[in-house]
C-alpha cells in the first residue's frame, strides 16, 4: 500500500488527484466544526447515548455531534438514491426507460435524485432539529420559533447539497467514490478520540490488581480487529472468474478471457444504505413523541424504539437483515445480468456451454445469487458481532458505547480503502500503457 502511494505520487496527474481529494476532505472536515447559527450544540453531549444520534453521526461523517452546517451529511442523498433505484425496478416506467438509455438516461436519473435529495434534506432537517430540541432539557434551539426552524432547515439543506457537490467533485476529479470517501474521512477522524476513551477507561485511575485485566482485554480487542480486518479484506477481494470465448478473431487479440464476479459485488454500499434507512423509524417515532408527549405513554412506542435500536439484539438482527437485503439488491444493480448478457452478445463473445442471450442472463443471475448469499451473510455477521459484544460488555463503558457501530465502521474503512487502492492501481496501469504506446509512436 505504501509502495503504491509512493509510486502514485511520482506521477503528476495521479498526485494532483490525490491532493485534490485531500483538499476536498479537508474542506468537509472544517465544515463539520461550524455550528448552525441559533443552536446550542453543547446540549447534544447529553444525548450521546442515543443510538439515533450515533448512527446519524456515522453517516454524516461526524458533523451531527456538533450540529454543524454539514450535520445531515450524505444521508438524504443516500435515501433519495435508494428510492430512485427501487423505482427503477419496473415501478415507474419512465425511470425504467431512462435506465436503459445509457449516459443520457443516467444524467436524467441523477437530476431527479438531486431534486428528491433537496426535498428529503429539508424535511429531515426540520424533523431532526425538532426532535433534538424536544429531547434536550435546555433546548437545542435558542429561540424556538417557526421561522427559526425553517431557517435552520434551509441552512442544513444547503449544507447537504454542498456536501453532495463535494462528493461529486471527488468522484470526477479525485479518486474513489465521493460519498464513501466523505464517510470514510469522518470515521477516521473519530479514531483518536476513541483511542483516548479506551485509554481513560482501562489505564487511568484503575487499581494495580485490575491492570492485567485491562491488558488482556486490549490484547483480545486488537486480535479481534486484526482477524476481522484480515477476513474482511480476503472476502472483499474474493471473486469468481467466468471464462469468456470470442467468436470474432482479431489479429493479435486473445481468443479467450474471463469475467470477474466478486463474492461481494455490492461493496460497502449495503452497509451505508442500511445505516441510513434504519435511523428513519426511530427518528419518526421520537419526533412524533416530541410533538405529542402523550404518545410516549403507549407501550407500542417503547416496543418500536426497542426494535429499531441497533444496541438491542432485535434491532441488531434487523440491521443485519437490512444489510443482507441491500447486498442482493445492490449486487444486481451493479452487475445487471440482462445488460451483461446483451453486451456479451454484441461483442461476439459467450460463456462456454451456456446459450447466449436469455441463457447467459439466467446463468449469471443464478451465479450472482450464490455469490451474493455468501457476501450478504458475511456482511451481516460482521455487522452483528460487535453489536452483540456491545450488548454483553459495553453497556456501562464509555469507550465501548460506539462498539455497536464498530463492525459497520470497519467494513466501510476496509471497503473504501480497497476500492481507492484498486483505482490507484488502475490509474498506474493506464499510465504505463499510454507511455508504452507513446514510445512506440
Amino acid at each position: 500500500m505504501f509502495k503504491l502511494l509512493k509510486n502514485a505520487f511520482n506521477v503528476r496527474e495521479i498526485r494532483s488527484k490525490i491532493l485534490f481529494t485531500v483538499f476536498v476532505l479537508f474542506v468537509f472536515r472544517v465544515g463539520t466544526h461550524i455550528t448552525v447559527p441559533g443552536v446550542n450544540a453543547h446540549v447534544l453531549s447529553k444525548l450521546q447515548d442515543m443510538p439515533f444520534l450515533n448512527q446519524m453521526s456515522l453517516i454524516s461523517g461526524g458533523g451531527m455531534q456538533n450540529f454543524s452546517v454539514f450535520a445531515m451529511g450524505v444521508s438524504p442523498s443516500i435515501t433519495a438514491s435508494v428510492v430512485i433505484q427501487l423505482l427503477q425496478m419496473d415501478i415507474v416506467p419512465k425511470f425504467v426507460e431512462w435506465s436503459k438509455q445509457g449516459e443520457v438516461g443516467r444524467k436524467k436519473l441523477n437530476q431527479v435524485t438531486r431534486y428528491l435529495t433537496l426535498i428529503v434534506a429539508f424535511l429531515q432537517s426540520i424533523g431532526i432539529t425538532t426532535l433534538f430540541n424536544g429531547m434536550s432539557q435546555q433546548g437545542l434551539v435558542t429561540k424556538p420559533t417557526p421561522g427559526t426552524f425553517i431557517l435552520i432547515g434551509l441552512i442544513l439543506t444547503t449544507g447537504t447539497m454542498f456536501v453532495n457537490w463535494l462528493g461529486e467533485q471527488i468522484t470526477e476529479k479525485g479518486f474513489g467514490n465521493g460519498v464513501s470517501m466523505i464517510i470514510f474521512a469522518g470515521i477516521i477522524s473519530s479514531v483518536p478520540s476513541s483511542i483516548k476513551d479506551l485509554w481513560d477507561d482501562y489505564f487511568v485511575n484503575i487499581s494495580s490488581s485490575d491492570i492485567w485485566k485491562s491488558v488482556i482485554f486490549i490484547i483480545a480487542l486488537l486480535l479481534a480487529v486484526i482477524i476481522i480486518v484480515t477476513v474482511t479484506t480476503f472476502v472483499q477481494q474474493a471473486e469468481r472468474k467466468i471464462p469468456i470465448q470470442y467468436t470474432k478473431r482479431v489479429q493479435g487479440a486473445p481468443t479467450s478471457s474471463y469475467l470477474p464476479l466478486k463474492v461481494n459485488a455490492a461493496g460497502v454500499m449495503p452497509v451505508i444504505f442500511a445505516s441510513s434507512i434504519v435511523t428513519i423509524p426511530s427518528a419518526v417515532i421520537q419526533t412524533l413523541s416530541t410533538w405529542m408527549p402523550s404518545l410516549s405513554e403507549h407501550k407500542w412506542v417503547d416496543t418500536m424504539m426497542y426494535i429499531f435500536s441497533y444496541q438491542t439484539l432485535p434491532g441488531g438482527i434487523l440491521y443485519a437483515l437490512l444489510i443482507v437485503g441491500f447486498t442482493f439488491f445492490y449486487a444486481f444493480v451493479q452487475v445487471n445480468p440482462e445488460k451483461l448478457a446483451e453486451n456479451l452478445q454484441k461483442q461476439g463473445s459467450y460463456i462456454p456451454r451456456v446459450r447466449p442471450g436469455k441463457g447467459t442472463e439466467d446463468y449469471v443471475s443464478k451465479l450472482l445469487m450464490r455469490l451474493s448469499t455468501a457476501g450478504a451473510l458475511f456482511l451481516g455477521v460482521i455487522a452483528l458481532l460487535p453489536i452483540v459484544a456491545s450488548v454483553i460488555i459495553g453497556e456501562n463503558n464509555k469507550a465501548l458505547k460506539g462498539l455497536g457501530l464498530g463492525g459497520t465502521s470497519l467494513l466501510i474503512i476496509i471497503g473504501v480503502a480497497l476500492e481507492a487502492a484498486k483505482q490507484l492501481e488502475g490509474l498506474m496501469l493506464k499510465r504505463r500503457y499510454v507511455g508504452f504506446i507513446n514510445t512506440e509512436d
